[in-house]
């Protein structure tokens, strides 16, 4: 089975928030790519083979210093195993740290577009000019390289940008070459990726199809599953993948919790028509809305819907008899769910963070988990699912829950869900609509005073929340055309008593995430 394997980068995460953007990029040139814990070990790293050939090591960078107490470190098992390594930013100071060399705080804090001068240009910076752009982002410095290291590129505030071992393939870059404002970054990886670690292109996202296929059936067996079935891209994915492996095994569920866009449940069990696929939808609005009362905290909110999205799946599944639930987790769900020490929770996604404790099935399978987005999309056009599936708008799992601020009632969903309609139908107008990634309403917990028909009115302010992005890991807001933007606004404070204004959200991600809560 091993020779079947793709070649694969190991991925120390250390808490960057660039750390997955060094994931996708190495994907990018149809290498697997795996993100572990920053304290992993020797061990660790040959347990990943059942997935993939290590032939390399990145460690990443991290809001952390090294000198400071309680910091990530590396295992320095990782050291003795012959696979180079590619330390950015705080991976390079890790690794100055561990060979001791003299790493402090810098006066001058580089950030931003960076020069820096290429001394020595082999291995990784091999073909760099004598001076090339890059993109800095840190507070300590390394102003004398380990023995046995040799500097390769300097600044006029940083001796030592970039060195590496005299005798190992271990390189280190104070920069990063991940970012796209690192001019020659994904040149500088190439060579690490290809020339170093000399790995082959033998991955693609669309090798998990039978891989997927093979492991579901291999779970399952002869027993009964079910699928969470939202009617998003990920979850309908994984139900033509897991109906595949399982044939009249399999019955997709559909909750309808209360909290979903506009016919959206009408939508999804239309889209799966004539499909082969059984589907049952559950009407559990009541019990849903009833759990979310006075709840107004949106960690809170997206616990409660996890735990009663598997209480109805595990109702659901007694009456059919099924042990496995199924479900279409992608690799941001994880990440953002904090899947790593170092790594924060930015939000618990129902579907990861949000699952209760005890759970009745013997397990839950997710046959996307190590996919991003986009990868998940060519699967369903290898699997000739509907353009419409295909470019469906991503919509949480907690639904309209978290783009309701404050607590949830039947009349501020009624207002969110029209208001929300609005926006889709004028932004689905636009000529090449499909090129934007994410396109929303929210509807804020404030009021402010307006005028409608000469009168004093005081109703809710709703945000419009429009965005671009390849993988949902990072975003930018959309520069829409006013007049668009105008077209929304009028139709919402007309069509919708209870609004009196509308803002647009121009924030990007990072700092923000897509979603508001």
């Amino acid at each position: 089975m091993t020779q079947n394997l793709p070649d694969g980068i190991v991925i120390l995460d250390y808490g960057g928030q660039y750390c997955h953007l060094i994931a996708r990029r190495v994907r990018e040139m149809n290498v697997y790519s795996e993100i572990l814990p920053s304290d992993s070990t020797a061990t660790d790293i040959q347990t990943i083979s059942k997935v993939m050939k290590p032939k390399g090591i990145i460690l990443s960078g991290s809001p952390h210093s090294v000198n400071r107490e309680g910091a990530p470190q590396l295992d320095l098992s990782i050291l003795d195993i012959d696979l180079p390594i590619l330390g950015l930013c705080y991976g390079l100071q890790l690794l100055a740290n561990v060979y001791a060399g003299k790493i402090r705080k810098g006066a001058i804090r580089e950030y931003g577009i960076t020069f820096v001068n290429i001394k020595n240009p082999e291995g990784v910076l091999d073909g760099m000019d004598s001076m090339e752009e890059v993109w800095m982002s840190h507070g300590d410095t390394v102003f004398k390289a380990p023995e046995n290291f040799k500097v390769l590129a300097y600044t006029d505030v940083c001796p030592v940008a970039a060195m590496k071992h005299v005798d190992k393939q271990i390189y280190g870059l104070q920069w990063h070459p991940e970012v796209v404002h690192t001019k020659h970054g994904k040149k500088m990886l190439r060579n690490f990726i290809f020339e170093v670690c000399k790995c082959s292109p033998n991955w693609k996202p669309l090798d998990a199809v039978e891989l997927s296929i093979e492991r579901i059936k291999e779970i399952v067996g002869n027993n009964q599953a079910i699928i969470a079935l939202s009617g998003g891209v990920d979850s309908s994915v994984a139900a033509v993948l897991a109906a595949r492996a399982l044939d009249d095994k399999l019955v997709a569920i559909h909750v309808d919790h209360g909290l979903m866009r506009m016919n959206e449940s009408e939508e999804v069990a239309k889209a799966f028509e004539n499909r082969g696929l059984r589907l049952i939808v559950v009407n559990a609005q009541e019990r849903f809305l009833k759990k979310l009362e006075e709840v107004t905290d949106p960690e809170q909110k997206r616990k409660i819907i996890g735990e009663e999205f598997i209480r109805v799946f595990e109702e659901e599944a007694r009456k059919i008899g099924a042990d496995y639930l199924i479900q279409g987790t992608i690799y941001p769900d994880r990440i953002e769910s904090g899947i790593t020490k170092d790594s924060d929770t930015i939000k618990t996604h129902h579907n990861v963070g949000g699952l209760p404790l005890s759970i009745e099935f013997k397990e839950i399978i997710e046959p996307l988990k190590d996919l991003y987005k986009d990868e998940v999309r060519a699967l369903g056009e290898k699997l000739e699912l509907p353009r419409s599936l295909i470019i469906r708008q991503p919509f949480p799992g907690p639904g309209l829950a978290v783009r309701l601020i404050g607590t949830i009632t039947q009349e501020k969903l009624e207002i969110l869900r029209k208001a929300d309609a609005i926006v889709c139908q004028e932004i689905e107008s636009l000529p090449n609509y499909d090129e934007i990634w994410q396109y929303f309403a929210v509807l804020t917990n404030t009021k402010t005073t307006g005028v409608k028909g000469d009168e004093r009115a005081y109703g809710w302010t709703l945000a419009i929340r429009v965005v671009e992005s390849v993988d949902a890991m990072t975003a930018n807001f959309s520069k829409l055309h006013w007049d668009t933007l105008e077209k929304i606004s009028n139709r919402v404070c007309n069509e919708i008593p209870h609004i009196t204004r509308v803002v647009y959200d121009i924030t990007h991600k990072p700092p923000a995430t897509i979603e508001w809560e």
